[in-house]
């Protein structure tokens, strides 16, 4: 599968690397592709991966989105029309001192949806660390992976690049459901750094057989 990952801080190497390595060939959407040490991040992966500016990337028709969440509208301005393209969403709407700044009536993904209007969006890889989507297997249980959109279709195709990454990909719903994933990643934040119950830890979802 041909991917687009713009932004290449923690979780968009943890995302663009690990697809690459299991064989999907990505594109790293950047402000200075020539400056940028992602392909010093890549070993084995680096033949799998290219480096393009964030308009180039944008072309594409799968784009992960792994930015800060005020950065997106900046973003989304800068490509051509995303009619029909799947836009993953893995950013959260975070305030001052790690607060949730949307939330009750509407999501930074369905806000997200208002500025690409006509694209598929997909709110998933938000909901942990990048430590974990570098290594979400815990022994013999998989990290769950909750994802969520309107588009069937679109849902399926990020279902399966969370599988390759090694979750357990779980379809939450509409677009909507976003307004419970963002506040779960605020969980999984405050426990973490909060807390200060460290980065190692994760959900999972139990299914009675």
């Amino acid at each position: 599968m041909r991917i687009a990952v713009i932004g290449s801080g923690n979780v968009g190497a943890a995302l663009g690397l690990g697809w690459a390595r299991v064989g999907h060939t990505v594109t790293f959407g950047l402000r200075r592709p020539a400056e940028d040490p992602i392909r010093e991040r890549a070993g084995a992966a680096q033949a799998d991966i290219q480096l393009a500016t964030v308009a180039e990337a944008l072309r594409n028709d799968l784009i992960v989105l792994a930015v800060p969440y005020t950065a997106l509208a900046g973003i989304i301005e800068q490509g051509p029309s995303l009619q029909g393209k799947i836009l993953v969403d893995c950013t959260n709407p975070i305030g001052p001192g790690l607060t949730l700044s949307v939330g009750h009536t509407s999501s930074g993904a369905e806000q997200l949806a208002a500025l690409a209007p006509g694209a598929k969006v997909v709110k998933a890889f938000n909901t942990t660390g990048y430590e974990n989507m570098e290594r979400p297997d815990y022994k013999e249980q998989k990290l769950a992976m909750f994802l969520c959109g309107d588009d069937a279709d679109a849902n399926a195709t990020v279902a399966t690049l969370a599988y390759d990454l090694g979750f357990d990909p779980v379809d939450a719903g509409p677009l909507s459901i976003a307004r419970y994933l963002e506040p779960l990643a605020m969980l999984w934040i405050d426990m973490a750094i909060k807390q200060d119950k460290g980065r190692d830890f994760g959900f999972a979802f139990l299914r009675r057989s």
